[in-house]
Order: structure tokens, then sequence, then C-alpha cells
């Protein structure tokens, strides 16, 4: 049995789990049992993953992809008197995911899909990094370079923080920073508090303080990426979706240092979110919404709106039930209210991320309108 960051077990003929796994420094998000037997568990160690067998009740480092990570684990052959072969899907920045089997304790990628496009492509350097919020919070990211950068020259910056929040960034090809990158921006994918891959400690710590913890780690890659002398002070924009998305909103009602801001789908007030969304977030805040509406319109973007002074583009999908379409509205509508730069695209039928093509497409289109406008 799987939970986020623990594996279990408990005897056949039933009996009291067993936690294997009470110091996990990661994330064991995939559990898979072959027609053998064996078990085997895909593991995020913050942004890189493994695949780990359990051997004596334990986990058991088995196979890596190097400078890339898995898709899921191990698929085997249902029939156990089957050949014992063992298949992966396995990506890298720089190549699309891709079909890799197991010999021994090695893997070798079988399938080449997407690589006659890619070759038409030039692709920056993808890379980990790591450094110390102003409170000592050790982070770590991921940065994608433009194609064609230079260093000891700034660029347009954006931050993307990443939805779940129970989820991370992982090293791969990812579409949306390798979009942003070819726009000419550096982007940074900061891992913050709440993260999956990290231990139970950093996973649970942005119980009732998502807007607080969460948004200083963020914020604090900005403050890394200008250290670093990656990033343009004066052109720094961010971009987030679901969790992501609440976490762009609420910066913006904290900070004026971002001169455009795109947030999809995000959560703008949680005292109506928590009983109208399809997956009630009570690992978020506990509290009944009704008893103490103030521990949920605290961190509530559409509460503090007349502190936005950041451009703000606000997409959402109008058919979508995890982050209801009136979230997007509420906030939009206060912010047109009082004046305050926005525009909000909804896209019919769509549910959390548009599934239709022509809408994707204008996602991308949307946002590079309003960078071109407000940070160009």
């Amino acid at each position: 049995m799987l939970t986020p960051d623990h594996l279990w077990t408990v005897a056949a003929n039933g009996g009291t789990p067993v936690d294997r796994t009470p110091k996990l420094e990661g994330s064991a998000l995939q559990l898979t049992v072959d027609a053998k037997g064996n078990a085997w568990a895909t593991v995020a160690r913050g942004v890189h993953s493994e695949v780990d067998v359990v051997h004596d009740n334990h986990l058991v480092p088995a196979y890596k992809w190097p400078e890339g990570t898995f898709n899921n684990g191990p698929i085997s052959p249902q029939i156990a008197s089957a050949p014992e072969v063992r298949v992966f899907t396995v990506t890298d920045p720089q190549h699309a995911s891709n079909v890799a089997v197991a010999h021994s304790d090695t893997l070798q990628r079988i399938t080449n899909e997407g690589e006659d496009q890619l070759a038409k492509i030039a692709l920056g350097e993808v890379r980990a990094v790591h450094w110390k919020s102003k409170e000592g919070i050790a982070l770590e990211g991921i940065v994608t370079f433009p194609e064609d950068y230079a260093p000891g020259r700034k660029y347009p910056f954006m931050v993307e923080p990443h939805g779940g929040p129970e989820a991370n960034d992982s090293i791969r090809l990812d579409t949306f920073t390798r979009i942003f990158a070819g726009m000419g921006y550096i982007v940074l994918q900061p891992q913050y508090r709440g993260s999956t891959g990290y231990g139970t400690d950093f996973l649970n710590a942005i119980y009732q303080h998502f807007g607080d913890r969460a948004y200083r780690d963020v914020d604090s890659a900005t403050d890394y990426a200008i250290a670093q002398g990656w990033a343009d002070p004066n052109r720094l924009t961010m971009f987030g979706w679901s969790a992501g998305g609440f976490m762009t909103s609420w910066t913006v009602t904290q900070t004026s240092r971002y001169k455009a801001a795109i947030e999809g789908a995000g959560i703008t007030d949680w005292l109506s979110f928590m009983w109208t969304s399809d997956v009630q977030q009570f690992d978020y805040d506990a509290r009944w919404p009704d008893k103490d509406p103030a521990a949920f319109t605290d961190f509530s973007a559409a509460m503090h709106s007349e502190n936005v002074s950041t451009p703000l583009l606000i997409l959402h999908g109008a058919a979508d039930e995890r982050v209801p379409t009136y979230q997007g509205r509420e906030l939009f509508e206060v912010l047109a209210a009082r004046g305050k730069t926005t525009r909000m695209v909804t896209y019919p039928g769509s549910p959390h991320f548009p599934t239709v093509w022509e809408q994707r497409q204008d996602v991308f289109r949307e946002i590079a309108a309003w960078l071109a406008k407000y940070n160009p």
C-alpha cells in the first residue's frame, strides 16, 4: 500500500500495517507488482526519480535513468510463465518519452519517438539548482535556459510554481518551460514546501501555511535567479496553473516586483473553494470555513485585490470541476472593478486544463501576447 511519502506492508492474513519507509528522504509515488510477486516503487528524490524494488520489506534502488526521469514504473508481463522482461517509460530534457528495457541493472532505450521533430529544434540547457531561502530553508529547482543563453547577460525571467501542490517537477522534456525559453525567458521551477520528493516534514510544512511558507519559497527562487546574474530584475514575470495559479494570484497581492503575471485555473477564494471543488482539499486546512472564515480569507487573492499592481492574465476552463470557473471570474471582476490591469479568457467545455488542441494553442498565444505587452 502506498501513501504520498510512505510504503506500508500488511500481512496477507491481516494485522497491523507497518510503515517500511518512516524516514524516506523522498516520496514513493507509484507501486506496481509483477506476476512473479516483485513489488516496485517509483520514488521521487527531489527532481530526479528512481525505481526501487521491495526487498526484505525495504526499498532498494534498482534502476535510474541518467540525466532524466521515469514517467512510470516497470511494466512486466502479467503471466508468470512469460519471459521476465521489464519495460519503462523514460524521458530527459533533450528527449521525449520513450520506451526502455532493462538488461540486468541497466536500461536501454529501444524507441525514438519524437527524435525527428526535436532534431529541428535548438534546445537550451536544463539543470537542477539549489539555494537557501532567507529563512534558511534548503530548496531545489529546475532552471531552463534559452538556446542562445550567454553567461553574464541578464534575461527576462519567469518563475513557474507547479500545481498540486502535492507534486513536483522533474528533469524531463517539459513543454511549458521549453516554449517560454523559446520566447527568450530563463525559467525556474521551484520545488517549494508542500512538494513531493523531499520527505514527510517538507510535504506537510504547508498545512495551514500555503500562502506564507510556500509563497516565500517561490519568491526566493526569483531572488536566487537575480543573485546568479541570470534574471533582469526589471523584467520579472510569473506563471502557474492550478495550485501554481493560486500561488501566482496570491503573489501579486504581496509584491509588485513582477511586471506581468499569468494564472491558470487558480484558487482565488479558499472560503468557497473548500466545498465546491471535486477534491475537497482538507490536507491544506481542516478547519470549518463557516466557523473560522478568516483562516481562509487570509490567503485568498480576491480578498486582497486592492494590493495588486501587476497586470494579471487569468485563464480558466468553463467546465472545470477541480477549481470551479467562478474562482477566476471572482478575481477578474474585483480587479476590473478596482481599475486594475487584467484580462480573463474562458475556454468553453474545458476541464481543469484544456483538452482541445486549438484551446491549448490559444493558451500559449494569450500568454505570449500578455508578456509581449507588459514585460517586453
